[in-house]
C-alpha cells in the first residue's frame, strides 16, 4: 500500500488539467474551502496530501501547513510545489505528532484507501486541539462514479481502486462517535458537456443531494 500512488503524480495532475477535470477540481475545492474555513496563522495538518494540489489553496489563505503522505514521489512533488510548507512521510493511522498539535486537520481523498478508517479518523482527532476542526473528504459509495470505478477496476488489476473502500455519508459519520455533518459535490457525470455539468452541479447543490461523487465530512473536536 505504501507504493500505491508512487506512479501517480503525473497522471493524477494531468486528469485535473482536462476540461471536465478542471471543473471537478474547482467544484471540490469550493466545498473544501467552505468546510475548512482556513484562517491566516492557523496550524493545519494535511493528511494524505499527495502532490499538494489541494494544499496550495490553503497556504494561499495564510495557514501554516504540515503535510504527510506515504508516497515519496507524491511528497517530492508537493515539496517542489510548496517549499514554504513542511512535509513528511507518515501513516495517517500512526501520526508522529503529539496530542492537540493542530488547529485543524484536513484529509482529502485518502480515507478511501485506508481499511481501518476508524483508526485513521481517531488519529486526526487526537492531534487536533479541542475546539479545532477535522475535515475529511472521500469518495461517495452512493455516486455512480463509485460503481464505474469498481467496474473499471475489475478490468484493470493494477487500478488503485482495487484497493479502495467507498463509503456513504452515513458510513462516514459512523466512523466516530462525535457528531458531524456531511456534504457532497460533483453530481454530474464525467462525460457531460461543461455547460450541462455546471447546471447539474448547481441543481445538486441547491437540492442538497447526498449522492455527489465527492463526499466531505466535518467535525468539531469537543
Amino acid at each position: 500500500m505504501t507504493q500505491l500512488f508512487d506512479d501517480w503524480p503525473d497522471p493524477y495532475e494531468q486528469w485535473f488539467q482536462t476540461p471536465i477535470g478542471q471543473l471537478v477540481y474547482q467544484t471540490e475545492l469550493a466545498l473544501i474551502l467552505d468546510q475548512v474555513q482556513p484562517q491566516a496563522g492557523e496550524n493545519v495538518l494535511d493528511a494524505g496530501c499527495g502532490s499538494g494540489i489541494f494544499t496550495a489553496p490553503l497556504i494561499e489563505r495564510g495557514v501554516r501547513i504540515t503535510g504527510v503522505d506515504l508516497s515519496l514521489p507524491m511528497l517530492s512533488r508537493a515539496t517542489a510545489r510548496l517549499p514554504q510548507a513542511r512535509f513528511a512521510a507518515a501513516d495517517i493511522g500512526k501520526l508522529p505528532f503529539a496530542d492537540n498539535t493542530f488547529d485543524k486537520c484536513v484529509s482529502i481523498t485518502a480515507l478511501e484507501f485506508i481499511e481501518d478508517a476508524e483508526q485513521a479518523l481517531g488519529e486526526l482527532f487526537r492531534v487536533t486541539r479541542p475546539g479545532g476542526k477535522v475535515v475529511v473528504a472521500t469518495l461517495n459509495s452512493l455516486s455512480p462514479w463509485a460503481a464505474r470505478r469498481h467496474d473499471n477496476a475489475k478490468q484493470d488489476k493494477d487500478s488503485v481502486f482495487n484497493h479502495a473502500w467507498f463509503r456513504s455519508p452515513d458510513e462516514l459519520l459512523a466512523l466516530t462517535p462525535i457528531s458531524g455533518e456531511t456534504h457532497t459535490a460533483v453530481h454530474f457525470d464525467k462525460h457531460c458537456e461543461l455547460a450541462e455539468a455546471k447546471a447539474i452541479e448547481q441543481q445538486g447543490l441547491q437540492q442538497q443531494r447526498n449522492d455527489g461523487a465527492f463526499l466531505i465530512g466535518s467535525w468539531i473536536k469537543p
